[in-house]
């Protein structure tokens, strides 16, 4: 049974979020929630959060086995953008986007419904 996850907006890159993503992609749940508590980007503390809420969507509304469950899915998809402006040299203004993401996180135990 497979079950997800979202953050939506999050203010992180989709980019910068993607390589935290892919290290624990597949991984056990214990595994990959002891890897994103002490890897040092920003990414980690959200992907840990969306993850930890995904096991407990699992655990509370399913009854699945935690120590069962693994990482099948984490998509980071590309939110709305805030666009921003900042003052430059001679009156001019330069554009400042602030990118955002959606996270999914999705568990799965391997079995079919």
């Amino acid at each position: 049974m497979e079950v997800s996850a979202k953050l939506k907006y999050a203010r992180i890159s989709a980019q910068k979020c993607r390589l935290v993503a892919d290290v624990v992609r597949g991984e056990p749940v214990g595994s990959a929630l002891a890897t994103l508590k002490f890897m040092p980007k920003k990414g980690a503390e959200l992907v840990r959060k969306v993850l930890a809420s995904a096991v407990a969507n699992a655990e509370h509304n399913h009854g699945v086995d935690i120590d069962e469950l693994k990482v099948s899915r984490v998509l980071i998809d590309v939110a709305p953008q805030l666009k921003r402006f900042a003052a430059r040299a001679k009156g001019r203004g330069t554009r400042i986007v602030k990118r955002n993401s959606h996270i999914t996180v999705a568990v799965s135990d391997g079995k079919k419904d």
